[in-house]
């Protein structure tokens, strides 16, 4: 018989009853039933019930057991007696009978219990995280997450895909974050960063030939911990491909992302072919280039309505007249929530930095004029061609009237033309969100989530995939009065190097693109920017010479020179993408060994202080702020 096993805890079945079998695991409920104890052996594979009673030879031995004690039990299989079956567990038709008991591995009182999945402080559970993991939910989630990589690789070989190993340690190269550095030893004074992304070796590999690379590859950021963002680490499914347009890379990559969905998904329904939408039609739609498809509220641009003469809603106008927008969010059918309602989110637009949300109750009121019903329903009909009003909507629309706090300053004319651009009628509300375009948009997209929420628009049971194109390829920093990158200063302009000499540079597109599911951003990707020529005059344009160039990017930026491919590429987020498959709103629920919000590793203690000796080698010295 082996030293500790002949089985897992999870593969007893009736056709062992009457074998003797030995098994090694934690112990992981143990219960007194008047004299006869019942422990729950538990390892990586399930869970079997032992059972020693007085009679047996190990209830010495058993007594003294507590949880999560590791033991290793020999006893023969019998049959449950009638009525004390587990029809939930795989081994809920068989029990062990012990006949000797070894403890293993005593266990200290614990600083959280393993057997119930209560909610612990996060400091206690990283520090022992050890025994998090033991919990069955997390324990899940990890395989969860393993099998989702192994699955990943397997479609990626399926699809010509070859996997490739980048450095580590490589050179310090901004790309929207800190690096993470590393003194070097023999060299003083100088430093290794840890890749933000393999973003320039992926593109050398394609201009060395090798055509379909991918890898799960580690990425290093030193940035602020978020709900969706590890602090330090994380991974990613590092993909680029030579001669192709984005279209080739969203059919390469789509088979991929939605087979894994349905295969992980747990029977949810996963978008069959990812729409594309225009980043400028996503921030108006959704107030957000990461939509969450299953809220079918769109936003309407109503800035036009509010500028009108018979307007006299004065806070929405001078805003207006400063280069202001103003937005509306459909609440369909909110005419009947109670006043309440409303106010909550007003408080909280308030809460979120705005002066309020403005709306409007929409009910049927008396018919308008006929002369200004005339003028208004020739736009109505047209307006009206996506959503496929009938005569019979467009005829009640004719009696909409408003009420709420700023429907006295909205003829109904307006109000009417307001209702048409947001797909509403009577019985439905409206909010408004007014500022300058980007501010407006954010106010309008959250309120977009909270009002679908509130009102129980939000499709249970999908995931909505989408891609977002046609980025921007710059845009202006304000703080440095300067234009910028907006996206990734390595795409290719839409229009190459014509756009780049001739257009507004706030006018130029990009080839990139990003992965949205369910208002979680995936990835981002682009069709890189291969041509010498052009990626300087695109530095150039964001106040970087070819100094610059040379400096950050020299390795790259010489191997354009000498024959590049046409390539492109994307890097969707494993974290992410387990996240969405176990449900989880917080990447910690699928990371081994995440760090805290400070990016502490509470468990390892890390960062930790280093010795004299270490800072002498490395030739560092410390200045450490005054505390």
């Amino acid at each position: 018989m082996h030293r500790y096993r002949t089985h897992t805890c999870g593969e007893l079945r009736e056709a062992e009853i009457g074998q003797t079998v030995r098994l090694s695991g934690w112990c992981h409920r143990i219960r007194d039933h008047g004299g006869v104890l019942f422990i729950d052996l538990r390892d990586h594979y399930g869970i079997t019930q032992c059972v020693a009673d007085p009679d047996s030879p190990a209830f010495t031995t058993a007594e003294t057991l507590r949880s999560e004690w590791v033991v290793r039990v020999d006893g023969e299989v019998r049959k449950r007696p009638p009525g004390t079956e587990n029809p939930d567990m795989p081994t809920g038709q068989i029990e062990v009978y012990v006949s000797e008991i070894e403890v293993l591995g005593p266990a200290a009182e614990l600083p959280l219990p393993v057997a119930i999945d209560q909610q612990y402080p996060e400091e206690t559970r990283l520090k022992y995280r050890f025994l998090d993991l033991r919990r069955d939910k997390l324990h899940a989630n990890i395989m969860l997450r393993g099998r989702v990589i192994e699955s990943i690789r397997r479609r990626m070989r399926e699809k010509g895909f070859f996997e490739f190993q980048t450095p580590i340690l490589t050179a310090s190269s901004p790309e929207g974050a800190r690096d993470y550095l590393v003194p070097s030893r023999i060299h003083p004074g100088k430093f290794y960063a840890l890749p933000q992304a393999p973003q320039q070796f992926k593109q050398l590999i394609m201009v060395a030939g090798f055509d379909r690379y991918f890898q799960i590859a580690p990425c290093f950021r030193d940035e602020d911990a978020r709900a969706d963002r590890s602090p330090g680490e994380f991974y990613q499914l590092d993909v680029e491909m030579s001669f192709v347009t984005q279209v080739d890379v969203f059919n390469a990559v789509e088979p991929v992302l939605r087979g894994v969905f349905e295969e992980f998904g747990g029977g949810k329904l996963v978008t069959q072919k990812f729409p594309l939408i225009p980043y400028r039609e996503a921030m108006l739609k959704y107030g957000t280039d990461k939509p969450d498809l299953r809220n079918p509220l769109i936003i309407a641009d109503v800035t036009a309505e509010f500028a009108r003469e018979d307007v006299t809603f004065n806070a929405f106008k001078n805003v207006i007249k400063n280069g202001g927008v103003v937005r509306a969010i459909p609440a369909p059918g909110a005419a009947a929530q109670p006043r309440s309602f409303f106010d909550k989110l007003n408080d909280w637009a308030r809460g979120e930095g705005a002066p309020g949300l403005g709306y409007i109750v929409l009910e049927e009121g008396d018919e308008i004029a006929h002369e200004a019903w005339v003028e208004i329903s020739g736009r109505a009909v047209a307006m009206s061609e996506d959503d496929a009003r009938t005569e019979h909507d467009l005829a009640r629309l004719r009696r909409l009237a408003g009420r709420g706090p700023i429907a006295k300053f909205v003829p109904r004319e307006a109000l009417i033309e307001i209702a048409i651009k947001a797909g509403l009628k009577a019985g439905d509300a409206v909010f408004f969100a007014c500022d300058q375009e980007l501010k407006a948009a954010k106010l309008a997209g959250a309120a977009r989530t909270r009002i679908g929420n509130e009102l129980g628009f939000s499709k249970p049971g999908v995931f909505e995939f989408c891609w977002i194109v046609d980025f921007p390829m710059y845009e202006w920093n304000e703080d440095e009065k300067r234009i910028d990158f907006s996206h990734n200063p390595f795409s290719m302009p839409q229009g190459g190097l014509e756009a780049l000499e001739t257009k507004d540079p706030l006018d130029i597109l990009a080839f990139q693109y990003d992965i949205v599911c369910n208002g979680v951003e995936l990835s981002s990707g682009a069709i890189r920017n291969h041509r010498p020529d052009i990626m300087k005059k695109a530095f150039e344009i964001a106040g970087y010479d070819e100094s610059v160039l040379l400096e950050r990017f020299g390795g790259m930026y010489r191997a354009f020179q000498y024959g590049a491919p046409p390539h492109g590429g994307i890097a969707p987020g494993i974290d992410r993408i387990v996240m969405l498959l176990a449900g989880e709103e917080n990447l910690r629920e699928v990371v081994l060994f995440p760090m805290n919000q400070r990016a502490e590793d509470l468990l390892m203690g890390a960062p930790s202080p280093v010795s004299p000796k270490q800072l002498r080698e490395l030739h560092i010295r410390l200045n450490l702020p005054e505390k």
